[in-house]
């Protein structure tokens, strides 16, 4: 499919109409410094002088379209528009239609990225008057990080002001941050899903995420994309008594801090002459002390954000270095990389020297050893390719008019043991087998007559129930009440993931078990069998939205995933303390979500901590 693809920056628009499968460009365009003097228009590789009357954005996609979809010839079908939207809030996790509603939304979300969404509003509008009969998509620069943890995403400042102001981490770059896992997961000949990745957005603005099977479960950027790295202009992290410092001593008022901390730091500030990495490497080979320094503290902050990431996934499969410094700068690769071996991360110099990467003809190349355990790749990032592969997913989703599928029907799922049959005779005896005291919803599962205690290193809860039959590991499944109460750390996994997660005792009739592992709390999830994913238009092991609407609280339980088997019974389960906020009836059901026609969401990991 062809998307054009539009771009709008706070004084520029870049516009493509791009194959949504391989990301060919048909035809490009690039306008600059919109509400200067001297518009100019690069149109593939011709540039002209738009002229004085070229003021805003608007006015800017009025000249620039017609341009571009002429130099596209007449028999390119669009099959929609997909337009960049730094700034999607705390709602917006994926592609969305866009709707006079949604513009609305999307006005009230400018104070979070005022320099940006006020552009990405004004390109929406001018690009839906001068295409009305074509769908228009928005794509989120946060809308990728939407997974990450509450531990992750909360500031440590006051909870009212938090929810007063929207205080939290949001993160950027989460198209590009996307689109790299996709390909290095592709060079890996890997499911996403079954990798732990750390990404590096390296440009003029820089980003490193934690991707945990598909999902973002940490990033450098926080509110806004200030936080983090070190970049051309932006400061990234700093301590905030710096900024009261600033205020008490030089007069700072709010926005001289804006423009010392988004315009004036970074490597421009650190260095006194330039942003651009090219100019900095140069001037340090010419002995510029200044330069050096800003290429160290650059270099040093992605290495500590990549260690400290490492910690966070419990171990990494490969880092990607990505955009324009990442993608094209041999010796930051190397600064970065030549103190990561005690992840197993082996730098090939000769492969980095060597390394040259393309979107569409070599998206990928490997620069660690044939032993290096943690692979360092550097991928082609193509953010209009990804925004024109969403926007084509959604589109096409929308044109699908199966009728709705009916409710799934819910369970809520309380605490409850899972073990080996070699555990269960330590607890109860020699030979014991489990008594079956019920059976349960789905075919062949039962809650057993015996009870255990679980002891943790706070307190016990006793009289927890033991299903059967019998597994092949033990696993112990509890409620976030639960965990504080026993005062272990319980990351969300689903079933069977146990790797990384904390141990506990347990009690029995017959003896005690110390395991080493196993306490989780399970991902809420539908079990299903193949006919019913069909009929609700997913998959194994993807993630939906299902809206819960009862007789209690109206919710949308996000990140649920789906559990596909032909002896599965079609039931989604929670825990005890989501039943609760959900304030569920017996009996109660939910709907997926639907994004337009089609149930599906974006196919995602589920190895993930909240």
């Amino acid at each position: 499919m062809q998307v054009l693809v539009i771009n709008c920056g706070s004084s520029s628009i870049k516009a493509a109409i791009v194959d949504s499968d391989n990301g060919g460009r048909v035809a490009t365009c690039h306008v600059e410094r919109i509400g200067e003097a001297g518009v100019s228009l690069r149109l593939g590789d011709r540039q002209e002088d738009l002229g004085a009357e070229v003021t805003d954005h608007g006015a800017a996609l009025a000249a620039a379209l017609p341009r571009l979809l002429a130099a596209a010839g007449e028999n390119v079908e669009r099959a929609g528009v997909g337009h960049r939207v730094v700034h999607g809030g705390p709602d917006f996790n994926r592609p969305r239609r866009i709707t006079d509603e949604l513009v609305a939304e999307l006005r009230r979300l400018v104070p979070l990225a005022p320099l940006h969404n006020p552009a990405n509003v004004a390109g929406i509008n001018a690009a839906r008057e001068l295409l009305p009969d074509v769908p228009h998509v928005a794509v989120f620069d946060t809308a990728f990080h939407a997974t990450l943890p509450r531990r992750a995403h909360t500031y440590a400042v006051p909870a009212e002001l938090s929810e007063k102001h929207g205080l939290r981490r949001y993160g950027f770059h989460g198209t590009s941050h996307g689109y790299i896992a996709r390909r290095a997961a592709e060079y890996l000949e890997s499911d996403v899903r079954d990798l732990r990745l750390i990404t590096c957005h390296l440009g003029n603005g820089a980003s490193v995420a934690a991707i945990d099977g598909g999902r973002s479960v940490e990033t450098s950027m926080g509110m806004t994309p200030l936080e983090g790295l070190v970049m051309g202009t932006r400061s990234g992290d700093v301590d905030p008594g710096i900024l009261l410092t600033l205020m008490r001593e030089e007069g700072l008022d709010a926005d001289a801090l804006d423009e010392l901390l988004n315009r004036r730091s970074g490597l421009l500030g650190i260095s006194g002459t330039s942003r651009d990495m090219r100019d900095l490497e140069a001037r340090a080979a010419d002995g510029d002390e200044q330069a050096r320094l800003a290429i160290h503290a650059f270099t040093h902050r992605v290495r500590k954000y990549i260690g400290a990431y490492a910690a966070v996934l419990d171990g990494v499969d490969a880092i990607c270095f990505s955009a324009g410094i990442g993608e094209n700068s041999v010796a930051v690769r190397h600064r970065i990389a030549q103190r990561l071996g005690f992840l197993g991360a082996r730098l090939d110099e000769e492969a980095n020297r060597a390394a040259r990467v393309d979107a569409r003809e070599q998206p990928v190349a490997e620069i660690s050893t044939r032993h290096s355990r943690c692979r360092l790749l550097v991928v082609a990032t193509d953010e209009q390719h990804e925004i024109a592969r969403q926007t084509a997913q959604l589109v096409l989703e929308q044109d699908r008019t199966a009728a709705a599928p009916p409710p799934i029907p819910i369970a809520v799922s309380a605490r409850h043991v899972h073990l080996t049959q070699e555990t269960i005779e330590q607890l109860f005896g020699p030979g014991h087998q489990l008594t079956v005291d019920k059976p349960l919803s789905q075919p062949g599962q039962y809650a057993a007559v015996e009870r255990v205690t679980l002891v943790g290193p706070r307190r016990s809860i006793e009289r927890v129930r033991v299903l059967g039959p019998p597994r092949s590991l033990n696993q112990i499944e509890i409620a976030r009440t639960d965990e504080f109460q026993l005062g272990i750390d319980a990351p969300v996994r689903a079933s069977g993931k146990i790797e990384g997660t904390p141990g506990i005792t347990l009690v029995g009739d017959a003896g005690s078990v110390e395991l080493e592992k196993g306490v989780i709390c399970a991902q809420r999830h539908i079990h299903m069998t193949p006919e019913d994913a069909e009929l609700y238009g997913v998959a194994d092991r993807d993630l939906v939205e299902v809206a819960i609407d009862g007789p209690g609280r109206d919710l949308v339980f996000r990140d649920v995933l789906i559990r596909v088997k032909s002896s599965y019974k079609l039931e989604m389960h929670i825990d005890t303390d989501e039943a609760n906020a959900a304030e569920l009836a017996p009996q109660s059901r939910g709907a997926l979500v639907d994004s337009g026609g089609a149930a599906r969401l974006r196919r995602r990991s589920v190895d993930f901590d909240s």
